[in-house]
């Protein structure tokens, strides 16, 4: 698709929290948060000439490396949100997005996300092939306090779970969904945190992608002070994500 003439460098998308995105105590799941922020991203792309259907006429697609989120309040059922969003940098196979969520004009979560262009065919990281100078840069407009970092996995993690990757894990580049992470993780977690909204901050690796009937681990551990907790999912001896969770 073509540049659209309504195309912005930040753009602004409304959301409608409706209840299949809700905990059963009416307030967002903490993946479909992921999921809205993404839908957004996706928006700003498709109108700025980058979508997953102008990149796939060069077999490409963006997929999600690292991603931070920063909880202050978590919308909830019938609210409407605003997702704004911008690039901090884009330069040959790597951007970086900033993403922020906003209810009655007060900032709820900041996002800071690390994107790849990715060959669907080859299956590797490659430089983007479209144009994106038209896209303007805000480097020093962060939607975090802190940035994504390299998740460190304990190697006394536990096992808590082995799991096989279905079809609906899957995505539209035919690997696991960056959210089905997510979910996996947190399904291994006590459900009076979530529901009490305990989660300050999380933080997101990708490191290898899983496709369908892939066997996999997922695994556990706290650090010493148990402010936060890390899940790791590995397939065979290869780390393919890294999960943390801060606590308040």
């Amino acid at each position: 698709m073509p540049i659209s003439p309504n195309f912005t460098s930040v753009l602004s998308k409304d959301w409608e929290i409706n209840f299949t995105q809700c905990t059963p105590n009416g307030y967002l799941k903490y993946t479909d948060l992921c999921n809205l922020l993404q839908l957004t991203a996706a928006a700003h792309s498709e109108v700025g000439g980058i979508s997953f259907t102008d990149m796939q006429e060069f077999d490409q697609a963006w997929v999600l490396s690292r991603m931070r989120v920063e909880i202050t309040a978590l919308p909830k059922w019938q609210d409407v949100v605003t997702v704004k969003t911008w690039i901090n940098s884009l330069e040959n196979s790597r951007s970086v997005r900033a993403l922020e969520m906003y209810v009655n004009g007060k900032k709820i979560v900041g996002s800071e996300t690390y994107w790849a262009v990715f060959n669907t065919k080859a299956r590797r990281p490659e430089a983007l092939a479209l144009p994106f100078e038209h896209f303007e840069l805000f480097p020093d407009q962060r939607a975090t306090i802190e940035g994504f970092s390299r998740i460190n996995i304990n190697p006394e993690k536990e096992s808590v779970f082995e799991k096989t990757v279905y079809l609906s894990d899957l995505d539209i580049v035919n690997h696991a969904n960056n959210v089905k992470y997510l979910e996996w993780c947190l399904d291994h977690v006590d459900a009076k945190r979530i529901l009490k909204q305990e989660v300050k901050s999380f933080e997101m690796n990708f490191l290898k992608e899983l496709s369908l009937n892939d066997q996999v681990v997922i695994h556990e551990s706290d650090n010493e002070d148990h402010s936060a907790t890390t899940f790791s999912i590995t397939k065979g001896d290869k780390n393919c994500f890294a999960l943390e969770l801060h606590w308040k």
